[in-house]
């Protein structure tokens, strides 16, 4: 077998130590130039320029756009993010809830996380980086059905991934598609449904 390796994709690398500090530097210039400017304006020169790294730098580790982008998102994975853990479903889906409000809730707090959305209609790249960030997410979240199984909330059987989908979907709707406002009320209406759904078996699988 050849020792040799191919080079890495441009923004795939996950550098450690003094190198994290690099990274980091530059996700937070991510962030802020997608929330200042939208995806379109977002360029690696304005990226180096915030994060005081050398362009050449950022070109030779991201290589471009879409690579920024798609490490903020990579970056964002890898945070100690755990779901609540209330002591009761309804209460674990509230919480859920409450923390789609409080991204998506106001224009300042949603505009980072809303590009991100935008670049994925731009970008396949992004788009994948996307779909990994929220399958990985919504995994972490799925912990709250289980428990709730466990202490006989809801049915055995019940499709965990299905659930925490049903309590942030309603919102993504109103927030990214409608642009209708959400609250914290509308967020607790939403998780007391889905969890009425999961008592009454609604997220069983269908029998054939």
């Amino acid at each position: 077998m050849s020792t040799e390796s191919t080079a890495p994709t441009p923004g795939t690398v996950r550098p450690g130590g003094r190198t994290a500090r690099t990274r980091s530097a530059v996700r937070d210039a991510v962030l802020t130039g997608l929330a200042e400017h939208g995806y379109p304006g977002l360029t690696v020169e304005y990226v180096a320029e915030r994060s005081g790294i050398h362009k050449t730098t950022v070109y030779r580790r991201w290589g471009s756009v879409e690579g920024l982008v798609a490490d903020a998102l990579d970056l964002a994975g890898e945070d100690a993010w755990t779901p609540p853990d209330t002591g009761n479903l309804e209460g674990d889906l509230r919480a859920l809830a409450r923390e789609v409000t409080e991204t998506f809730g106001s224009a300042s707090a949603a505009a980072a996380p809303t590009a991100f959305i935008a670049a994925a209609f731009q970008s396949e790249r992004a788009a994948q980086a996307l779909r990994d960030f929220y399958t990985e997410r919504f995994a972490r979240c799925e912990t709250v059905v289980r428990r709730a199984v466990d202490r006989g909330e809801a049915p055995s059987g019940t499709d965990a991934a299905a659930v925490v989908r049903a309590v942030s979907a309603p919102l993504f709707f109103r927030a990214l598609i409608t642009r209708e406002p959400i609250d914290t009320p509308l967020a607790d209406q939403t998780a007391a449904a889905v969890a009425a759904a999961v008592r009454a078996g609604a997220y069983l699988p269908a029998r054939r």
